[in-house]
């Protein structure tokens, strides 16, 4: 059930005509999306308002309502309908008169989209990519005009040239004009005589576009690029839109990224994690030796300062690379060697198994808490 009149409004049952219509616009300002562009309801709190002042400034629905509600005024065929308008900058302007009438200028052109997929190799670097897309661009015969060649451009006959044509639209302040542009010539006032046989007069044409795309270093998957201009052409003297393109950065079987950071993982012999060992891990700037400490842990993590990812757009900053060591239990052993294994077993005392972590952080860092 809609809400009463009188409450959305905000005004007293005898509100008189001055009253109401204050308040309407007070309300209606408002809820401008300029003003009110973060309430995802405002279109809906404006048309609530507007069918609300429809039936206060309005003495004989004002009346039916008063007696009946909103049933009384459907029964006697006296609804508001608001359903007349379009969007809510079309309603906005019914009752405001809008910028410019409503007469708005030739429509820019769409934006665009386009994936560019990259190795991170090419994330973690400055460096460049060829992107394919299709685009609406001018038309390379008429170059926009939409004549054929050679053939004049006349005045549009049914605007006389204004490229405007006026509208009448009832609003509940009762009847207005509106400014809308030609539907005949676009809004430019001039019409070809003979159109392009290229693009049939529309002045635009479908064109395969290729483009190199500078990527910056530290981009993340999915994260976008905005080219001005680069998107699809706008009506004859409307600006173009822009071309978006979307990175996508393929998995690396060698690190998993974790922001800026790098993780990788190093399997370990348990043998050589007991006595030390020098193993070479993957780095973007390629393989090096890294030092396994005697002793070390299942789990444990080796923290390279300033080896993974660069940080998007902050130069000279990047993030980490973790190396998480996997201790490796040796299998289908040979008997030398379990004969050795066993020597090594038997030897062992309570001082070779304690460590320095209690048992607490020993299941804090096997669990990951």
């Amino acid at each position: 059930m809609p809400r009463d009149a009188y409450e959305v409004l905000g005004v007293p049952r005898d509100a008189d005509e001055t009253q109401i219509k204050k308040a309407f616009r007070k309300l209606a300002r408002e809820l401008h999306p300029d003003v009110n562009n973060h309430d995802p309801d405002a279109e809906e709190k404006f048309k609530e308002a507007a069918e609300a002042y429809e039936i206060l400034s309005d003495a004989e629905r004002r009346s039916i309502y008063d007696r009946h509600g909103y049933e009384g005024l459907k029964r006697g065929g006296a609804a508001p309908d608001m359903g007349n308008f379009g969007s809510f900058s079309d309603l906005f302007d019914a009752f405001f008169g809008g910028g410019g009438g409503g007469f708005r200028g030739p429509a820019p052109g769409d934006d665009a989209l386009v994936e560019a997929v990259i190795d991170l190799a090419d994330a973690a670097t400055d460096s460049s990519v060829e992107v394919e897309y299709e685009v609406v661009d001018t038309c390379e015969k008429c170059r926009g005009n939409g004549a054929e060649p050679g053939t004049p451009i006349v005045t549009c006959e049914r605007c006389g040239g204004a490229g405007r044509l006026q509208a009448v639209q009832r609003t509940p302040f009762g009847q207005m004009v509106r400014t809308v542009a030609c539907d005949q010539c676009d809004g430019s006032g001039k019409i070809p005589e003979q159109p392009c046989m290229q693009c049939s007069g529309r002045g635009r044409e479908v064109r395969d576009r290729t483009l190199k795309v500078d990527i910056p270093a530290g981009i993340s998957d999915g994260q976008r690029i905005r080219l001005g201009g680069r998107g699809h052409a706008g009506e004859p003297g409307g600006p173009p839109g822009d071309l978006y393109v979307r990175v996508r950065v393929r998995d690396d079987d060698r690190f998993i990224r974790d922001g800026d950071d790098l993780i990788c993982a190093l399997d370990v012999a348990a043998p050589l994690a007991a006595l030390g060992t020098t193993l070479p891990i993957p780095t973007l700037e390629g393989e090096e030796d890294l030092e396994i400490p005697a002793g070390t842990q299942p789990g444990e993590v080796i923290t390279l300062r300033a080896r993974g990812m660069p940080v998007l757009q902050r130069p000279g900053r990047r993030g980490d690379l973790k190396v998480v060591v996997d201790v490796v239990i040796p299998r289908r052993l040979r008997p030398e060697q379990q004969e050795l294994l066993q020597q090594l077993a038997d030897s062992l005392t309570e001082d070779n198994l304690r460590g320095d972590e209690s048992l607490g952080q020993k299941l804090r860092r096997a669990l990951h808490l």
